[in-house]
């Protein structure tokens, strides 16, 4: 009985939840590079197709293809790493254009 109990009385979180805790942890990563003066930028290297193949994966469609061009050439360009790319594809995903499952 206190395991039907503990199983109503929690929810797991949705997908739509986890991918934006997801999408602001990696652009926490992604702007990790400012700490470290020297090795932040060449970290960039690194990170920049990484960061577009997560970007695709994550979000479908259209919107995922064009964050992840964006995301590869914005994580190239010195500077630009305080654009949180993740967290901006989440929020045209589920907010503007209001998909669900994506």
């Amino acid at each position: 009985m206190s395991q039907n109990t503990i199983e109503t009385t929690t929810e797991k979180p949705t997908d739509k939840n986890q991918k934006l805790f997801l999408s602001l942890l990696l652009d926490g990563i992604g702007m990790i590079s400012y700490s470290v003066p020297v090795f932040g930028e060449f970290s960039d290297v690194i990170w920049a197709p990484l960061s577009g193949i997560l970007l695709l994966l994550m979000y479908k469609g259209t919107a995922g293809k064009v964050a992840a061009l964006f995301g590869t050439v914005e994580e190239m360009i010195p500077l630009t790493d305080v654009i949180p790319t993740f967290t901006l594809t989440w929020f045209y995903t589920y907010i503007i254009k209001k998909g669900e499952g994506q």
